[in-house]
């Protein structure tokens, strides 16, 4: 058995980060590949094990027996490895934080607030790892990970929740539909086609139900991969989009971006989150200061 050949292993990373995620686009985003690579990944492994992985469900993916079998063993052995490289990786900056966020929050939140950060915390230096999902495995071999999330909060985590979630749909002024969005409720939203993003599918569902309207009547557009994207695509007028308002604040305070019904709290939180057992005191300093600048939106 030791000698059987093993799947190409670019094959098993893609399988592994769709399993985990729960779909091809956040698997995408993961690893920073398109959703059509994530794809030809999965149906070579197929290929080669002979089986089918995963079965179709709805719009979204289940595993079949032989996957969720697959699944157990990547599991596992992905685990260790990002554990073993977490590890080393502080090792090689004993002196820095290992911190970890989404890229679309490093991109349009973190890096922003980066001279403020340097400015009042200037003996913190941390080391920024992009990471995709919610309490992940990857997620354990860093020192701490800034999530937007839902509880209930996992077992084994200490969660510290810094502010809630507040989203809302976001439209550029030089859209044409700008205007009329402004000064009509929310059911006027159902005649436009909507920038959407596969890292989360549920966003224009759950704002639809809040505002007392049927998803199914929503029109989807554009997709993007990427959160970042689907902002950048909306700053440019290409479409009307939902956002969390931390990461669109500075574009509404510069009139780039307008929000026509304001934002709503989701139930959930940005956190920050440590494996239990993990202790180290610039966690709490870095909380409290992530805690007051998001209270400044």
């Amino acid at each position: 058995m030791s000698d059987l050949p093993l799947p190409p292993l670019n094959a098993l990373r893609s399988f592994e980060a769709t399993a985990r995620l729960g779909g091809v686009g956040r698997a995408a985003e993961a690893l920073h590949v398109t959703h059509g690579a994530i794809s030809r990944q999965l149906r070579v492994l197929e290929d080669h094990l002979g089986v089918a992985l995963f079965e179709r469900d709805g719009r979204g993916l289940r595993l079949t027996r032989a996957g969720a079998e697959l699944q157990s063993a990547c599991e596992g052995a992905f685990g260790q490895i990002r554990e073993a490289v977490g590890v080393l990786k502080r090792q090689q900056r004993p002196d820095a934080l290992v911190l970890g966020c989404s890229g679309s929050i490093l991109a349009r939140w973190m890096i922003p607030h980066l001279p403020a950060l340097q400015r009042d915390l200037p003996q913190l230096a941390l080391h920024w790892s992009a990471q995709d999902g919610s309490f992940t495995d990857a997620q354990r071999g860093l020192d701490a990970v800034l999530l937007l999330a839902q509880p209930p909060w996992p077992r084994g985590w200490q969660v510290r929740e810094l502010a809630p979630e507040r989203v809302g749909v976001v439209v550029s002024p030089q859209h044409p539909a700008a205007a009329r969005l402004r000064q009509q409720p929310p059911t006027a939203l159902l005649s436009e086609a909507l920038l959407h993003t596969a890292s989360r599918p549920q966003a224009w569902p759950a704002w639809a139900l809040a505002h007392g309207l049927d998803p199914a009547q929503l029109q989807l557009g554009s997709g993007f991969e990427h959160l970042y994207y689907l902002l950048e695509a909306a700053v440019a007028g290409l479409g009307v989009a939902i956002a969390p308002e931390p990461l669109v604040a500075d574009e509404l305070a510069a009139g780039r971006l307008l929000a026509p019904w304001g934002f709503g709290a989701t139930g959930g939180f940005w956190v920050l989150a440590t494996p239990d057992g993990a202790v180290d005191a610039r966690v709490e300093v870095l909380a409290g200061w992530l805690q007051q600048q998001l209270a400044g939106v």
